[in-house]
C-alpha cells in the first residue's frame, strides 16, 4: 500500500515539475525573445536603426547561443538540470531587462548578446528535465507540453507586448523590465519549490556523467548530427520569418495591430498544434513521417507569402504556424531517442542540436533582411530555401537511428 502511495505521489510530482518546466519556457524563453520582434518598429524609430541592423540584432540572439547552448547542455548532464535552471532564469531576467537600457545600435546589440548567452542555457536543462522524469511514449508528450509552454509565451508576448504593455507601461524599455522580473520569479520557483536533484524519484535512473564522456558519446552519434542539421534548416526559416513578418506587413500597408496579429496567429496556432502533432506521432509510431510533411508545408507556405493576397497571408501563417512547436517537440524527442543518448546524455545532445540550429538562426535573419533593399518579398524566398535544406537532410535520417525500444533509449 505504501509502495502504491509512493508511486502515486511520484507520478503527481513529475507532472508538477513538468508544469514548472513549461512555465520556464513561457516566461524565461519565449516572451523575452519574441517581444523584440513586435517591438522592433518602436525600437527602430527610437534608436534610429536600419532594417539590416534590426536583422543583426534579431540574429545576434542565435549567435550568442553558438557559444553557450552546448555548454549549457553539458553542465545540465554534469551538475543537474535544476541548478542550471535556477542560474539561467535569474541571469535571463537580469540581462533581458538590461536591453531596456540601450541607447543605440551598439548597446542594444551588446545587451541582446548578453541576454542570448543567458537564454540559451535553458533548453538543455528543460529537455534534460523531461528526459529525467518521463520515458517511452510519455517523453514525446512531455516535450509537447514544454513546447506548448513556449508557444503560450510566444503568443501572449506577440499579442500584447506592443499593443497593450508598451502603451500601458510607458514604452518598450519597461516591457523588457517587466519580462525580466517575471524570469527572476521563475528562477526563485526552481530554487524553493522544486526538490534538489539528489532525490528526484524519477522513473528513469539518471546519474551525472563527466563532461568529457558526454562530449565523446554525443559527438560520435551520427543521428544527433543529422537531426541537428535538419532542425537548423527549419529554425533558420521560421526565425527569419517571425523577425521580419510584422515589419514587412506594416511596410505594405497593414496596420500595426493587424500586422502584429499575424505573428500572434502564427504563435497561437503553433501552441495549439504541439500536443495534437505529438499525439499523432505517438499514435502512428513515427517521427520522420510527421516531420517531412511539415517541411513541405513550411517550404511552400513561406515561399508563397509575398505572392498571395491579404486573406491568404492569414491562411499561410496559420497553417505554417500550426506545425512549428509540434515539429520542435518531435524532432528534439528524436534527438533524445537516438541510440546511446537517453536521459543520461539528453542535455549534451540537446545542446549540440541547439548549437546547430542557432547557426542557422544567426545567419538567416540578416541574410534575408539584406535582400529587402532590392525587393520586400525576396527574404521569404531565402527562408523557404532553408526549409528545403532541412527537408533534404531529413531524408538522410534513418528511422532506425531515431526510434527504438525504451530499454535502448535509457542507454548505459
Amino acid at each position: 500500500m505504501d509502495t502504491l502511495s509512493s508511486q502515486s505521489a511520484s507520478s503527481k510530482y513529475r507532472w508538477y515539475v513538468l508544469i514548472i518546466a513549461a512555465l520556464t519556457f513561457t516566461f524565461s524563453f519565449a516572451t523575452q525573445q519574441i517581444a523584440m520582434s513586435v517591438l522592433f518598429d518602436e525600437i527602430l524609430n527610437d534608436l534610429g536603426l536600419t532594417v539590416v541592423q534590426v536583422g543583426i540584432v534579431w540574429g545576434i540572439i542565435a549567435l550568442a547561443g553558438l557559444f553557450v547552448v552546448f555548454l549549457g547542455g553539458m553542465m545540465a548532464d554534469r551538475y543537474g538540470a535544476r541548478r542550471m535552471l535556477i542560474i539561467a532564469c535569474i541571469a535571463v531576467g537580469l540581462t533581458g531587462a538590461m536591453r531596456g537600457l540601450a541607447t543605440d545600435f551598439i548597446t542594444l546589440a551588446l545587451t541582446t548578446f548578453l541576454f542570448g548567452l543567458a537564454m540559451w542555457l535553458l533548453p538543455g536543462s528543460v529537455f534534460k528535465t523531461t528526459a529525467t522524469w518521463f520515458a517511452g511514449k510519455q517523453l514525446v508528450i512531455a516535450n509537447g507540453v514544454v513546447s506548448t509552454g513556449m508557444g503560450v509565451g510566444f503568443t501572449l508576448s506577440s499579442m500584447f507586448s506592443a499593443t497593450l504593455l508598451s502603451p500601458m507601461l510607458g514604452g518598450w524599455r519597461h516591457v523588457f523590465f517587466l519580462y525580466g522580473a517575471l524570469s527572476i520569479v521563475i528562477g526563485i520557483v526552481w530554487l524553493f519549490a522544486v526538490r534538489g536533484d539528489k532525490h528526484p524519484r524519477s522513473p528513469v535512473p539518471v546519474s551525472t556523467v563527466p563532461i568529457g564522456k558526454a562530449v565523446k558519446r554525443v559527438f560520435r552519434n551520427r543521428a544527433v548530427w543529422l537531426i541537428g542539421l535538419m532542425i537548423a534548416g527549419y529554425v533558420a526559416c521560421t526565425q527569419g520569418l517571425v523577425g521580419y513578418l510584422p515589419l514587412y506587413l506594416r511596410g505594405v500597408g497593414w496596420t500595426v495591430a493587424t500586422a502584429d496579429g499575424t505573428l500572434a496567429a502564427f504563435t497561437g496556432f503553433s501552441m495549439l498544434g504541439a500536443i495534437p502533432l505529438v499525439l499523432l506521432s505517438d499514435r502512428l509510431g513515427v517521427r520522420k513521417g510527421i516531420l517531412m510533411p511539415i517541411f513541405i508545408i513550411t517550404f511552400v507556405g513561406v515561399a508563397l507569402l509575398p505572392l498571395v493576397s491579404s486573406a491568404l497571408v492569414w491562411v499561410v501563417v496559420i497553417v505554417v504556424g500550426f506545425c512549428r512547436d509540434g515539429f520542435m517537440a518531435i524532432s528534439l524527442t528524436m534527438n533524445m531517442e537516438a541510440k546511446g543518448i537517453g536521459a543520461a546524455y539528453a542535455g549534451t545532445a540537446t545542446g549540440l542540436a541547439h548549437s546547430l540550429l542557432n547557426a542557422g538562426a544567426f545567419i538567416s535573419p540578416p541574410l534575408g533582411n539584406s535582400l529587402a533593399n532590392f525587393n520586400a518579398g525576396f527574404p521569404f524566398f531565402v527562408w523557404a530555401a532553408f526549409a528545403f535544406f532541412g527537408l533534404a537532410i531529413c531524408c538522410f535520417v534513418r528511422a532506425k537511428e531515431s526510434r527504438h525500444s525504451v530499454g535502448e533509449m535509457l542507454g548505459p
